[in-house]
């Protein structure tokens, strides 16, 4: 399974092109999957800047209580070095 991420994760960081980059996604992506994509990025950056509470995570973005603990459960078992990693690539 890795080498075929590894693959998805070629084709995406060689694209330039803003629109190639939006077909290839519609291609490969339901509408659905993208979208739960874009809320799971909302989630982790709001956790991640700490200035909401879950529950006003929730309300703001309409994202279910369940998906925002996922989110925080899988940050709060990252190490601190990782959580700066994904800081420095979803925040910045």
């Amino acid at each position: 399974m890795r080498a075929e991420w590894g693959l998805v994760l070629e084709k995406v960081v060689n694209h330039h092109d803003h629109n190639a980059l939006l077909e290839l996604f519609e291609l490969l992506l339901t509408e659905d999957e993208r979208s739960a994509i874009a809320s799971r990025l909302k989630v982790f950056q709001a956790l991640l800047k700490g200035e909401l509470s879950q529950r006003q995570i929730a309300g703001e973005f309409q994202i279910s209580i369940a998906t925002i603990t996922r989110c925080s459960n899988y940050l709060k078992n990252m190490t601190e070095e990782q959580r700066d990693k994904i800081k420095l690539l979803i925040l910045e």
